[in-house]
Protein backbone atom coordinates (compact mmCIF):
# COMPACT_ATOMS: atom_id res chain seq x y z
CA UNK A 1 0.00 0.00 0.00
CA UNK A 2 2.92 2.55 0.53
CA UNK A 3 4.34 1.60 -2.63
CA UNK A 4 1.22 2.60 -4.13
CA UNK A 5 0.95 5.84 -2.39
CA UNK A 6 4.56 6.50 -2.73
CA UNK A 7 4.32 5.86 -6.85
CA UNK A 8 1.00 8.01 -7.23
CA UNK A 9 2.33 10.98 -5.33
CA UNK A 10 5.61 10.50 -7.83
CA UNK A 11 3.14 10.49 -10.78
CA UNK A 12 1.64 13.59 -9.40
CA UNK A 13 4.62 15.71 -8.69
CA UNK A 14 5.86 15.00 -11.82
CA UNK A 15 2.34 15.63 -13.66
CA UNK A 16 2.19 18.92 -12.11
CA UNK A 17 5.57 19.96 -13.15
CA UNK A 18 5.48 18.86 -16.88
CA UNK A 19 1.37 20.95 -16.76
CA UNK A 20 3.28 24.44 -15.14
CA UNK A 21 6.18 23.80 -17.93
CA UNK A 22 3.59 23.60 -20.51
CA UNK A 23 1.37 26.13 -18.75
CA UNK A 24 3.95 29.00 -18.55
CA UNK A 25 4.57 31.94 -20.88
CA UNK A 26 7.83 31.99 -22.83
CA UNK A 27 10.31 34.48 -22.07
CA UNK A 28 12.17 34.54 -25.51
CA UNK A 29 10.29 35.66 -28.88
CA UNK A 30 11.36 35.75 -32.50
CA UNK A 31 15.20 35.00 -33.85
CA UNK A 32 18.47 36.01 -32.53
CA UNK A 33 20.63 36.74 -34.32
CA UNK A 34 23.72 38.61 -31.69
CA UNK A 35 23.57 42.16 -33.40
CA UNK A 36 25.50 45.27 -32.04
CA UNK A 37 24.05 45.99 -28.27
CA UNK A 38 23.76 50.14 -28.33
CA UNK A 39 22.13 51.99 -26.10
CA UNK A 40 18.60 53.41 -25.46
CA UNK A 41 19.88 56.82 -25.48
CA UNK A 42 22.07 56.70 -28.83
CA UNK A 43 19.14 55.18 -30.56
CA UNK A 44 17.20 58.22 -29.35
CA UNK A 45 19.31 60.98 -30.02
CA UNK A 46 20.71 59.29 -33.10
CA UNK A 47 17.68 57.37 -35.11
CA UNK A 48 19.19 57.54 -38.73
CA UNK A 49 22.16 55.65 -37.66
CA UNK A 50 20.18 52.95 -36.76
CA UNK A 51 17.76 53.10 -39.55
CA UNK A 52 16.95 50.01 -40.94
CA UNK A 53 19.83 48.68 -39.44
CA UNK A 54 19.74 45.84 -36.86
CA UNK A 55 21.20 46.45 -33.43
CA UNK A 56 20.36 45.08 -29.90
CA UNK A 57 19.31 47.44 -26.92
CA UNK A 58 18.54 46.83 -23.22
CA UNK A 59 16.47 48.58 -20.73
CA UNK A 60 13.50 48.77 -18.30
CA UNK A 61 10.01 48.66 -19.76
CA UNK A 62 7.58 51.14 -18.94
CA UNK A 63 4.34 52.06 -20.06
CA UNK A 64 3.36 48.81 -21.63
CA UNK A 65 0.39 48.27 -23.99
CA UNK A 66 -2.40 46.88 -21.65
CA UNK A 67 -4.69 45.70 -24.48
CA UNK A 68 -2.26 42.92 -25.89
CA UNK A 69 1.51 43.46 -24.79
CA UNK A 70 2.01 44.27 -28.07
CA UNK A 71 4.49 47.24 -27.24
CA UNK A 72 5.92 49.14 -24.69
CA UNK A 73 8.51 51.73 -23.89
CA UNK A 74 12.24 52.05 -23.02
CA UNK A 75 13.30 55.07 -21.31
CA UNK A 76 16.52 57.03 -21.42
CA UNK A 77 16.88 60.19 -18.59
CA UNK A 78 12.71 61.67 -19.55
CA UNK A 79 12.92 60.35 -23.09
CA UNK A 80 11.44 56.96 -24.09
CA UNK A 81 11.96 54.84 -27.13
CA UNK A 82 8.80 53.13 -28.71
CA UNK A 83 9.51 49.44 -28.89
CA UNK A 84 7.05 47.45 -31.41
CA UNK A 85 6.35 43.75 -30.57
CA UNK A 86 3.40 43.51 -33.40
CA UNK A 87 6.28 41.32 -35.86
CA UNK A 88 7.08 38.49 -33.16
CA UNK A 89 4.66 38.81 -30.28
CA UNK A 90 0.95 40.16 -30.69
CA UNK A 91 0.22 38.14 -27.29
CA UNK A 92 3.41 38.94 -25.16
CA UNK A 93 3.11 38.92 -21.59
CA UNK A 94 1.54 41.93 -20.33
CA UNK A 95 2.37 43.68 -16.87
CA UNK A 96 6.24 44.00 -17.42
CA UNK A 97 6.81 47.59 -16.46
CA UNK A 98 9.87 47.84 -14.13
CA UNK A 99 11.00 45.00 -16.11
CA UNK A 100 14.43 44.25 -18.01
CA UNK A 101 14.62 43.41 -21.28
CA UNK A 102 16.77 42.62 -24.29
CA UNK A 103 15.45 43.85 -27.62
CA UNK A 104 16.58 43.01 -31.18
CA UNK A 105 15.75 45.41 -34.29
CA UNK A 106 15.46 48.40 -36.45
CA UNK A 107 14.68 51.61 -36.00
CA UNK A 108 12.11 53.09 -38.40
CA UNK A 109 9.92 55.46 -39.39
CA UNK A 110 6.77 55.97 -37.19
CA UNK A 111 4.04 59.09 -37.17
CA UNK A 112 6.63 62.31 -37.13
CA UNK A 113 9.20 60.25 -35.56
CA UNK A 114 10.83 56.89 -35.46
CA UNK A 115 10.22 53.68 -33.66
CA UNK A 116 12.25 50.46 -32.97
CA UNK A 117 10.39 47.50 -34.25
CA UNK A 118 11.60 44.06 -32.91
CA UNK A 119 12.57 41.12 -34.44
CA UNK A 120 13.63 39.39 -30.91
CA UNK A 121 12.87 40.08 -27.83
CA UNK A 122 13.96 38.43 -24.17
CA UNK A 123 12.02 39.50 -21.24
CA UNK A 124 14.38 39.77 -18.15
CA UNK A 125 13.79 40.07 -14.57
CA UNK A 126 12.33 43.03 -12.54
CA UNK A 127 14.72 45.53 -11.58
CA UNK A 128 15.37 46.25 -8.49
CA UNK A 129 15.59 50.00 -6.93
Amino acid sequence: MKAILAISALLLAISGGLIWNWTRMPSRYGEFTNPPLVTVREVIDQPMDYLQKTVAVRGQITNQCTTMGCYFFLKADQRQLRVDLQAIAMEAPKGKDGHWVYVEGRTVPFDDGYQFWASAVEFQGRATD
